[in-house]
């Protein structure tokens, strides 16, 4: 080793001396820090044991509660299905019952109905009705209900053409509006996004009401004119009649109905004034006036000129009444109650004359959403196109002769 040799270790020594107290200011630092965090673990540790003994006591005290919560929940739901079990067979026997013992017609005779003064008209009045065709048909029962769909508001009416050769879906929402939906067929008209499938036909006057009716490629409803019910002026009780060509969309004839003072004919349904239908015979209007506002009356319509060819005084009261429809000469008028209930076929007026009140069936509708805005009958299918609470429905009809005991 050289002379250097000491100088070297004695300037180690020197330099190392520090670094060593250093080192022992750092240890005990980091001793200081692991003891603080060994006392907040095990302050966590504790504070862990004691919320899990709490979270085991509360589960304790929750099982047999949530036992009960269980059992109870069985005990309901039985004694629900039990409940809808006998609503249903009550529903069956009233059914039969009313099958038994039918209601008792409405048959009333007053000076309206036995030929006293009637309201001022183009055509003959209380007269015997000559049928056209051989049609002899009146309902037997419902015999089934479809319901198709949902679409537009409470109030509207959905029909086909019973003379149109093809199966297109006409609707019409609302009781004041100048829009038909068109659908080319039934199909189309169930899908979700319906609306996109239809074509929109806008008429020149918007309808009033849901008494509009599709015959022959014709739109038929009634216009509130300028004055018109419920406007004031001359035309107060007044109602003009349309018909718009739905292929031209051009107003073809237009006319005044021959009828003073209209009030609405069906107390449950105040915005129609005049109920265009359509049967194997063709065009009737049901409607009231303020001289018997106690009944409905029935015309004949010329489907060509909407001459008024015959009117009739009905039996048929307005109170209750929703709505109606004509089948082979035949007025059926269907009845509720203002918290909607289950509709019933409760009196009818056949104007030939063939079928009495007495031998006519007065058959319930199925139990549905709330009360009918119209009903379309159509004669080629013998069905009848309902429109309740914004639900499209298909009421498929079982008929009979007329002659037929019921």
């Amino acid at each position: 080793m050289g002379p250097c040799t000491p100088l070297l270790t004695l300037f180690l020594l020197s330099w190392l001396r520090p670094l060593q107290g250093q080192q022992h200011h750092l240890v005990e630092y980091m001793e200081r820090r692991l003891a603080a965090l060994e006392e907040r673990l095990a302050q966590c540790q504790d504070q862990s044991s004691r919320h899990a003994a709490e979270l085991r006591d509360f589960k304790n005290k929750m099982l047999p509660l949530l036992e009960v919560a269980e059992k109870e929940r069985e005990a309901l739901r039985t004694e629900a299905d039990t409940i809808s079990g006998r609503v249903d067979r009550l529903e069956r026997e009233v059914d039969y019952l009313e099958t038994q013992n039918p209601a008792l017609p409405c048959v009333e005779v007053d000076e309206k109905v036995t030929g006293g003064p009637g309201i001022k008209g183009k055509g003959r009045r209380n007269e015997k009705y000559d049928m056209v065709t051989d049609c002899g048909y009146t309902i037997s029962q419902v015999r089934s209900m479809k319901i198709l769909k949902r679409f537009g508001g409470p109030a509207g009416l959905w029909t086909k053409d019973p003379m149109g050769p093809t199966e297109k879906i006409y609707v019409l929402d609302g009781t004041q509006n100048d829009t038909a939906f068109v659908f080319p067929r039934l199909r189309d008209f169930t899908l979700a996004m319906a609306a996109r499938k239809a074509s929109r036909i806008r008429v020149p006057f918007p309808w009033v009401g849901t008494g509009q009716l599709v015959y022959g490629g014709f739109l038929y409803y009634a216009r509130r004119p300028p004055g018109g019910p419920g406007g004031g002026g001359e035309l107060e009780n007044t109602l003009q009649l349309i018909k718009f060509h739905l292929a031209n969309r051009t107003v073809v004839d237009s006319s005044v109905f021959p009828a003073e003072g209209l009030i609405p004919p069906y107390g449950l349904t105040a915005d129609t004034y005049i109920d265009l239908a359509a049967d194997e015979e063709g065009l009737w209007a049901v409607y009231a006036t303020r001289e018997d506002d106690r009944h409905l009356c029935l015309a004949k319509l010329d489907p060509q000129t909407l001459d008024t060819e015959q009117q009739w005084d009905t039996p048929c009261p307005r109170e209750n009444a929703e709505a109606a429809f004509v089948i082979c000469g035949t007025l059926y008028v269907v009845y509720n109650t203002r918290p909607a209930s289950r509709a019933r076929i409760q009196c009818s007026f056949d104007a030939s004359g063939t079928l009495t009140p007495e031998r006519a069936a007065l058959p319930y509708f199925p139990r549905r959403y709330g009360a009918h805005a119209s009903l379309r009958y159509n004669p080629r299918e013998r069905q009848l196109y309902a429109w309740d609470d914004g639900y499209q429905i298909v009421y498929k009809l079982e008929m009979r002769k007329k002659e037929e005991e019921v």
